[in-house]
């Protein structure tokens, strides 16, 4: 089990969250209350889940915090906000598969439930944030639908979820040779060069549902 930074300056929000964290039994929580404090933490003990209002906090953009994520790859990352705009949640969530996300207005089973996620080491996005991504990439120019086999299309759609490459093999009772050949054979018909790119390119030309890219 992971344990748990609390990274928030707000009392009131600190004691909600820490109430429901105390329901995962087994794990301790720690609260800091500023970026010095959290790396302090980070390098005493970076298997964690850091729950961070990243728009109250003291990180002064997306990238600081990013760096901070890549320094400490172990870490499991859980935002929640009351307001992230598109630009935002999409630069997060392409360029860094640790990093959850969650609105304060959600309903506090979803909260619970990406806590939960976040404590397997994997990533929530809640529907509310899906949707506001979703919703200024619908405006953008529609992408033509590439022709993919219903077995690539399935790995696509793996790939969107997170999933690595053991994983999807392992899930489809194949080979990483033959998951990896699939994906190659994904990039080259979308013609990029990324997962990050395929999810992207899949949202605009209709392959994914908003439901199934999840967490």
């Amino acid at each position: 089990m992971r344990d748990f930074i609390l990274a928030d300056n707000q009392e009131l929000t600190r004691l909600g969250l820490k109430t429901l964290l105390v329901e995962e039994k087994g794990s301790e929580v720690t609260i800091v209350e500023d970026k010095s404090a959290l790396l302090e933490k980070l390098k005493a003990d970076s298997h964690v889940v850091v729950i961070l209002d990243y728009t109250l906090f003291d990180f002064a953009d997306e990238d600081s915090l990013l760096i901070v994520t890549q320094r400490f790859p172990d870490a499991i990352w859980l935002l929640i906000s009351d307001d992230l705009n598109h630009a935002t949640i999409k630069k997060f969530i392409y360029e860094s598969k640790r990093i959850s996300i969650v609105f304060k207005d959600t309903p506090l089973y979803i909260l619970r439930e990406a806590i939960k996620v976040a404590q397997t080491g994997s990533r929530y996005i809640c529907q509310h944030a899906t949707e506001t991504l979703l919703a200024n990439i619908q405006e953008e120019e529609t992408e033509p639908a590439a022709e993919l086999t219903a077995t690539e299309l399935e790995i696509l759609k793996a790939i969107a979820q997170g999933r690595t490459t053991k994983e999807i093999a392992a899930e489809r009772c194949s080979s990483i040779h033959t998951i990896n050949t699939h994906r190659k054979n994904i990039f080259r018909k979308l013609g990029v060069n990324t997962a990050h790119e395929a999810v992207k390119y899949a949202f605009r030309a209709g392959l994914i549902d908003t439901s199934e890219f999840y967490i």
